[in-house]
């Protein structure tokens, strides 16, 4: 990253960069390595470039010396063309929604956090800026400290998905301590974090998984996992739900989970298709058409089922992020990371996690 000016240092030995409170980053930052997406496609696409100019800092912003950053799902979808409706007018953009690192610098309202912290934390899904950039940039609300029993790498793989599945959770369905959760796809990165925060919430938990992911989740407290590839769940599984999150998405999931859920109870899925409907027939048709199909299922199942029909999306919530830092913190909380790549071989991270050579998670170093 090449700085603009520097200060002093009081011994005269020479010149060190003092990083201070900021409104904008013009006078101090003017550019950094990212890894651009300069068009949707394979992974081959991506471009590392250096001197990639660095925005000015808002008041209420924070810069972000990126130690480890993870790949999501999302990731690999945006750079295949996934959201073009929103991304495609400002190619080339970084893709990119968790970072860990260190605070390098702060906007003029930001209380919370000081310059040299070691922070984690994650982007809104729509974010034009990505994380896949030495110097990220995150509103204050996005991050929290990083706690010390977890590495970067570990705290990279976090946030996004643990905070994907709290807004569904808390915000949506509003689990309480002592009811039933269901969750399909329990292995993956938001199914597995979802368990672990039911659980911390006093929860009963059951998942569906494959076979290599069993152990994991019965470790971390769900208190049965089925197998889906050698066993019915819908034979399996007994009793109702209080709540059914479907990372898996599809018709007959969906079926499945509506099934099992109690009255008044919550369905929800990540498989919206907002992003989608919009992609295909632009923001003026698409947006509308993804709302009034939205209505009609949540219209739909209160009337033939008597529950709350949900697409749930990640957002910013510094009391979700709160408590996932505190679980963290306490070792109640954690994304198991199958493989790191140094950020140079990207296109090799995301060739494998799309061609599912990696099951897990999987983070890009600094």
């Amino acid at each position: 990253m090449r700085v603009m000016r520097s200060l002093r240092s009081n011994s005269g030995s020479g010149f060190v960069f003092r990083p201070a409170r900021l409104s904008s980053l013009r006078s101090v930052f003017t550019g950094c390595r990212a890894v651009m997406l300069p068009r949707f496609g394979g992974p081959e696409v991506f471009e590392l470039r250096e001197n990639v100019p660095v925005p000015n800092l808002n008041p209420n912003e924070v810069l972000v010396r990126a130690k480890a950053v993870s790949v999501n799902p999302l990731d690999c979808r945006i750079r295949a063309g996934y959201g073009r409706s929103v991304f495609e007018p400002h190619l080339p953009i970084i893709v990119g929604r968790d970072i860990s690192g260190e605070v390098a610098a702060i906007g003029n309202s930001v209380k919370s956090l000081k310059v040299g912290q070691e922070v984690f934390g994650a982007l809104h899904p729509t974010a034009l800026r990505g994380t896949y950039t030495d110097y990220g940039i995150l509103s204050e609300e996005e991050l929290t400290e990083k706690p010390s029993s977890v590495s970067h790498v570990e705290a990279s793989a976090i946030p996004f998905a643990a905070l994907t599945a709290w807004r569904a959770l808390k915000s949506n369905a509003r689990i309480t301590e002592g009811q039933r959760l269901l969750v399909f796809g329990g292995g993956g990165a938001v199914g597995f974090s979802a368990i672990q925060l039911a659980v911390a919430s006093g929860c009963h938990v059951t998942a569906s998984c494959v076979g290599q992911t069993k152990d994991r989740i019965l470790a971390a407290g769900a208190e049965q996992a089925v197998d889906y590839t050698a066993e019915d769940i819908e034979l399996a599984v007994k009793g109702n739900f209080d709540a059914v999150l479907d990372t898996i998405g599809g018709p007959e999931t969906e079926r499945i989970g509506i099934n099992f859920l109690r009255k008044g109870g919550s369905y929800m899925t990540l498989q919206g298709e907002a992003a989608a409907l919009t992609d295909k027939y632009g923001f003026v048709v698409g947006l509308p058409l993804a709302t009034s199909l939205l209505m009609k299922k949540k219209i739909q199942y209160q009337y033939s089922h008597g529950i709350d029909y949900w697409w749930t999306y990640m957002r910013a919530d510094p009391e979700g992020l709160a408590e996932i830092q505190r679980l963290v913190g306490a070792g109640k909380l954690k994304i198991p990371v199958e493989k790191t790549f140094p950020v140079t071989d990207v296109a090799a991270a995301h060739e494998a996690k799309e061609k599912k050579q990696i099951p897990g998670k999987v983070v890009l170093e600094f």
